[in-house]
């Protein structure tokens, strides 16, 4: 991913109200639904030693407005992993 303008950061919201800042590393649409991967922002970190990945997924609520949704599907967050992968190696060996 192409970092010209510095890292693309988000503060999300969990259910409690707690906020969390994630970095934005990659979006993909598999399957007909787009899937947003994220990890937690840290300063000190580099390609090298990134944290955990987060997916999640992009679904409209009752109004239409976008939200960020987790995946509580075990099998659908797997493949939306898979899918995020061979993309990300698919980029490398460009």
């Amino acid at each position: 991913m192409d970092n010209k303008f510095g890292a693309d950061i988000i503060t999300l919201t969990d259910d409690e109200g707690n906020e969390f800042e994630f970095e934005h590393i990659d979006t993909i649409e598999h399957k007909g639904k787009m899937y947003l991967a994220f990890t937690e922002a840290n300063e000190n970190q580099t390609e090298e030693n990134v944290s955990e990945i987060i997916i999640l997924r992009l679904d409209k609520d009752e109004n239409g407005e976008e939200v960020l949704s987790t995946v509580d599907d075990e099998s659908e967050l797997e493949a939306a992993y898979e899918a995020f992968m061979e993309e990300a190696f698919d980029d490398d060996e460009e």
